[in-house]
């Protein structure tokens, strides 16, 4: 990476006392782990709003798909105030070349989904998005989001964490080498990380690529990654990760003894069956990468999408 990667967040997530309570929600994955990768660009819709700490609490009332932001005590209707500031900040964050976000959940202005609205009768509804939240996701719509409680979740932490680190690189490459080539280059170290996510997806982006000199640079790159964002939405699976490895092993079968493809074969498959974490049959393949100096191997995005400090495969 050229640079460190850029990430959104949800102030109180940093531990920065900015709730409603004069408290903060630190959250230590976030701060320890993922912070020494990345410099994070807060934010507080709350605070910045100029409500101040500590506040009145409040909440999304209403219709689920346009709820109002309402004070719980004194019912003060904060929606319009709220919706201005959120485009004004939007706008703002276009030029902080964000990689990603992380939402603070179930909160009335940063909550990314299962949000609480409240009716005038009856019991909430887990149905709402936070105002914020909404508009930064309609503003960027390929730039990944996830929220804190949702990281805890070993797979979603992986891929999210993965997305970022992939669309910073896509991000260099734009900056660096906004060209044909470039791209079909980027493509090509991306097919085993991209084949485990969709390989419908990784498909029609070959076909993409394959057309690069009939279409306008703008044109094509925009299209590469909105392509490239989507596939890598789509959760890998144990099956998916499998093929891949499967595939990989294939390039060593001249080069390995019967009693190596049998322990490798027998890895991967107690892989499949949730008996090993991912780490393990990727340790072993990029072993044989680096005996064997297989070159194309050797560049594949998919043996180290992230660093390995994070230990993200040894729980999936």
């Amino acid at each position: 990476m050229a640079e460190r990667i850029r990430l959104g967040v949800s102030t109180c997530l940093l531990g920065e006392q900015v709730r409603f309570d004069g408290g903060h929600k630190r959250d230590r994955f976030v701060t320890d782990v993922l912070g020494r990768y990345v410099d994070f660009v807060p934010v507080c819709p709350e605070h910045e709003l100029g409500l101040g700490v500590p506040r009145e609490s409040m909440h999304l009332e209403g219709d689920p798909a346009a709820p109002r932001l309402v004070t719980t005590r004194t019912h003060r209707d904060l929606t319009e105030p709220m919706q201005a500031w959120c485009r004004r900040r939007v706008r703002e964050l276009e030029g902080e070349e964000l990689c990603g976000y992380i939402f603070k959940a179930n909160s009335p202005s940063s909550g990314m989904e299962r949000v609480k609205v409240y009716k005038p009768k009856g019991p909430a509804t887990r149905k709402g998005v936070g105002l914020f939240a909404r508009a930064f996701m309609d503003h960027f719509p390929l730039i990944p989001v996830e929220e804190e409680g949702r990281l805890n979740d070993a797979r979603l932490r992986e891929n999210f964490i993965e997305m970022i680190f992939a669309l910073k690189r896509y991000r260099d490459l734009l900056r660096q080498r906004r060209s044909r080539g470039g791209l079909i280059s980027f493509h090509t170290r991306h097919k085993l990380l991209l084949m485990a996510h969709s390989e419908q997806h990784y498909r029609a982006l070959g076909r993409l690529v394959a057309k690069a000199k009939q279409l306008k640079p703008g044109e094509l790159f925009t299209r590469y990654e909105e392509g490239f964002v989507a596939a890598l939405r789509v959760l890998p699976t144990a099956r998916k990760h499998s093929n891949v490895l499967q595939h990989m092993a294939g390039y060593f079968k001249q080069q390995l003894s019967a009693d190596e493809k049998q322990e490798l074969g027998e890895v991967i498959d107690q892989y499949r069956a949730g008996l090993l974490p991912l780490v393990v049959p990727i340790t072993m393949l990029k072993h044989y990468v680096r005996k064997f100096q297989q070159p194309y191997l050797a560049e594949q995005v998919y043996l180290s999408p992230h660093p390995i400090e994070l230990m993200l495969r040894n729980h999936v």
